[in-house]
């Protein structure tokens, strides 16, 4: 049957990913969810000049705040899953819920904080019916809505984690290829994986520059599937075009060095290549693109064209 999650204070929790954080909800797999998420703190709604949601200002004057600046929507348990499981998200699809959307630099964040040493925060009119956003200097920017941050609850060693950094849980990716029609897959460390989402993007460049995409609030629909027959150490994703792996590190060549690693793994466990004949073909036919640069762990995804390498089937 298919569910709807509002966002809430009741549904959200604000700054941080916790394997303690109780389920706002509970589906079986192959069940639907859609998901109102909401973007931007106290800092964006008091002097926006667009309608703030009821229920982001609700929000943002109700409940506490963790360590990051993210609300989240959730988490949502899914039945059967279980430490060592992946969890499926296919992104059915992704609409806006607002006519707006934000962007905010400050000191010390995004990637030239010495030549930007000050704040910064855009408002942007977006226009649905044209799917477009006109920024104030005057391009017009087609819309890709995205969510910036999916994942599920982390390890129970790590405690409370901030949404700042993306981990091996999935988290703050930022990857802006994870539209609808997108499958993503995440390693499970708890029971019910717990997943969570937010951070609603516009659009977004690779490398999410100067710290924000733009932010705005969404609503998505997702479908759960659980799968034991394989794991992994880190998110991976099938777009509608490309099979994506991601590398999350401090350090940009190490997050490269992880995307390719895991997607050579890939190619031999989908295609049954040797591993010589996939890092050829990687050097052929993959990209790396720079995800983000800006949330402390930096990302790196590696692509692959799905025309190239169909038929495959990752579980």
């Amino acid at each position: 049957m298919p569910h709807h999650l509002s966002a809430s204070p009741e549904t959200v929790h604000w700054g941080y990913f916790d394997a303690e954080t109780p389920p706002v909800l509970t589906v079986e797999p192959g069940e639907t969810v859609t998901i109102d998420a909401v973007s931007g703190g106290h800092p964006i709604i008091q002097n926006c000049p667009y309608p703030v949601l009821p229920d982001h200002k609700e929000i943002v004057e109700t409940v506490t705040k963790g360590p990051g600046p993210h609300i989240l929507t959730g988490p949502v348990a899914i039945n059967g899953a279980k430490a060592g499981d992946v969890l499926e998200v296919e992104i059915l699809d992704i609409q806006f819920r607002q006519d707006w959307g934000w962007n905010w630099f400050r000191p010390l964040w995004g990637a030239l904080p010495d030549d930007f040493p000050y704040q910064r925060i855009l408002y942007t009119p977006i226009d649905r019916a044209k799917n477009e956003a006109t920024l104030q200097w005057g391009p017009k920017l087609p819309m890709a809505p995205f969510f910036g941050i999916t994942g599920v609850a982390p390890p129970p060693a790590w405690g409370q984690v901030s949404t700042v950094e993306p981990r091996a849980n999935g988290g703050n990716i930022d990857c802006k290829e994870f539209t609808a029609g997108s499958r993503l897959f995440f390693p499970v460390f708890n029971d019910g994986a717990l997943f969570s989402c937010g951070d609603g993007h516009g659009c977004q460049g690779d490398g999410e520059v100067c710290l924000t995409g733009l932010e705005t609030a969404l609503k998505g629909t997702f479908r759960f599937q659980v799968h034991k027959s394989f794991t992994l150490e880190r998110p991976m994703a099938v777009t509608p075009k490309h099979l994506i792996t991601l590398g999350i590190d401090p350090d940009l060549d190490d997050a490269a060095t992880m995307a390719l690693k895991d997607m050579i793994a890939m190619l031999v466990r989908l295609k049954g290549w040797s591993a010589e004949d996939a890092y050829i073909f990687c050097s052929l036919a993959c990209d790396l693109h720079v995800t983000q640069i800006v949330d402390l762990n930096k990302g790196v995804h590696a692509m692959v064209a799905r025309d190239l390498i169909e038929p495959f089937e990752i579980a």
